[in-house]
């Protein structure tokens, strides 16, 4: 399928201003709709129990749930894309704010890369993504800063090519975090993961090959 899902939530912006492509999906989870309509960027579908919003908005294509239930908001449109053949997905407003919030968007980036998909999670001057038995390539500016984090579990024969600290075949395990702050050297690199999965923190001008 041509273009990407993505995907507002009411947490942090960090000044960023969201500009989908045509070929894009556009859904706002709850109180996202609102910081949408506040840039001016159309919104395909509202999707929430709208208690961050405080209403029900007026959309044409709006699916309310329940406020008791086990999928987040950010989950749910997420479902909904994965649904519609969407591979790639871009979460705004899914950092900041609540810690837990924050911890659990994480977790859908894991959920995604499960499925063989491709979840972007933007933070403050740095975008978050989940690997899993799976590598990715990409370029980074010199003295940018890359950390790699074993996610849900121990991570093995991680590979770090490209930035100031190598690794070749290594385990990462989720109580001991050696992978914080690596560096760019201004050019392409690699990280890749042969059995299980990482967490791989970005700065937002790094981009995949």
């Amino acid at each position: 399928m041509e273009g990407e899902c993505v995907i507002a939530g009411a947490g942090e912006y960090y000044g960023q201003v969201i500009s989908p492509s045509p070929a894009d999906y556009v859904i706002a989870a709850d109180g996202g709709y609102r910081r949408l309509r506040e840039m001016g960027v159309r919104v395909d579908q509202v999707i929430g129990d709208f208690d961050s919003l405080g209403h029900r908005p007026d959309h044409p294509n709006v699916v309310q749930l329940p406020a008791e239930k086990d999928d987040t908001d950010t989950l749910y449109a997420l479902r909904v894309g994965v649904s519609m053949g969407f591979r790639v997905f871009r979460i705004y407003g899914g950092t900041g704010g609540r810690l837990d919030h924050t911890l659990a968007n994480i977790q859908c980036l894991s959920w995604l890369a499960g499925q063989g998909l491709r979840g972007w999670l933007y933070g403050d001057e740095c975008v978050l993504t989940a690997l899993r038995n799976e590598e990715l390539a990409f370029d980074v500016p010199a003295g940018r800063t890359v950390s790699v984090f074993a996610l849900g579990g121990d991570a093995e024969g991680v590979v770090i090519e490209g930035l100031k600290y190598r690794a070749e075949n290594i385990r990462l395990t989720g109580d001991f975090p050696i992978g914080v702050s690596n560096e760019g050297l201004g050019g392409p690199a690699r990280v890749a993961v042969a059995r299980g999965a990482v967490l791989l923190c970005l700065p937002r001008e790094a981009r995949a090959r």
